[in-house]
């Protein structure tokens, strides 16, 4: 997690494409996808590692059928069995981020991922939000002693503290947390973003954004209320999966990027230095001018001053002193009154 620990000690965002099910039952669709996030700025590929059999049962009863929403009409086996990453894919979508620079990450489900992730080198742990609740896993992969990014979606206070004291208890304080909105796609009025800064001071650790609003706005306001991550699902054109819908193009995450890092530098601060362009812009300020010509002795009146553009003459504020006083020399209208020209 090479990137990760880089963006996080610079105080920037760390950019995470999740790829879920947007591979659409191909490795080389996979493989695409880490070149193309890549490509589009991401800092880190994200994969899901579980089996239809470790997410729930084969039953056709209707605690298990989905009604309404995205996925409506989806028995749960079979959702998980359409939308899972198998195994033997998941070192190989590894080497493809360690080729592309970017770095490797997973949700495991159960303790037979953390322990398959293991295996394969993973360097952290995500916990997606409907695992919010799973505390025995979230102290299973808290142990490791690897950084823990926990979503929590749907999650109250009570239950986002008991993951993070779950974390610790294990003696791991290397947690983030992403604010999330479990709808899809996520509707503006949902998303609460206000919660970031609330959640980094209420649980003392670096918060992110989870992101399944439309478009680049969400994750721009994320960024700019202090999100340290952004974690997008990403897709590539033309193909369809259970996630696509509520999916971004690898042209759109290439803009929010670019959207997220502008609006960090738009709210940089406080800083009240000049900047290079506004010290060449100095001389167009105001300052006091003769508008008549002054005979040397002459003394300045509001008629013979003015206060206008540019700023090559004595600052504004000190008009009221100068008048009644006279002057050292001949002064031609148009010329800067300067501090040597008074008696």
């Amino acid at each position: 997690m090479k990137r990760f620990h880089e963006k996080m000690n610079n105080g920037e965002v760390y950019f995470i494409a999740e790829m879920s099910a947007n591979h659409g039952g191909s490795i080389d669709n996979a493989l695409k996808i880490v070149r193309e996030a890549a490509q589009a700025g991401a800092d880190c590929v994200k994969i899901q590692t579980y089996t239809a059999d470790s997410m729930t049962i084969d039953c056709d009863n209707e605690y298990f059928q989905i009604k309404g929403g995205l996925w409506d009409g989806y028995k749960l086996y079979d959702l998980y069995q359409d939308a899972g990453t198998p195994y033997e894919w998941q070192a190989r979508i590894k080497e493809e981020c360690d080729r592309c620079g970017v770095d490797f990450l997973s949700t495991p489900f159960d303790r037979a991922a953390v322990d398959f992730l293991e295996s394969i080198g993973a360097e952290a742990y995500k916990i997606a939000s409907f695992e919010l609740v799973d505390i025995p896993l979230i102290e299973y992969a808290a142990l490791k002693g690897k950084p823990m990014i926990i979503s929590t979606g749907m999650g109250s206070l009570k239950e986002i503290q008991d993951a993070v004291e779950a974390c610790r208890r294990a003696g791991n304080d290397r947690i983030v947390l992403l604010k999330c909105c479990s709808e899809y796609p996520a509707s503006w009025e949902d998303m609460h973003l206000g919660n970031i800064p609330d959640m980094a001071e209420r649980f003392g650790v670096p918060v992110g954004l989870s992101d399944h609003s439309a478009g680049s706005l969400g994750a721009v306001a994320g960024a700019v209320l202090g999100a340290c991550v952004i974690e997008k699902h990403v897709k590539l054109e033309g193909v369809e999966s259970p996630d696509s819908k509520f999916s971004m193009t690898m042209d759109g995450f290439a803009r929010m990027v670019r959207d997220v890092k502008n609006a960090k530098a738009i709210t940089r601060g406080p800083v009240y230095d000049l900047t290079d362009g506004e010290k060449s812009s100095t001389v167009f300020r105001r300052s006091v001018f003769a508008v008549k010509d002054i005979a040397a002795g002459e003394c300045f009146t509001e008629e013979n001053l003015r206060v206008i553009r540019p700023g090559y003459g004595i600052a504004p504020k000190h008009l009221p002193a100068l008048l009644g006083r006279k002057s050292r020399r001949d002064i031609h209208r148009g010329e800067p009154i300067v501090p040597d020209d008074l008696e």
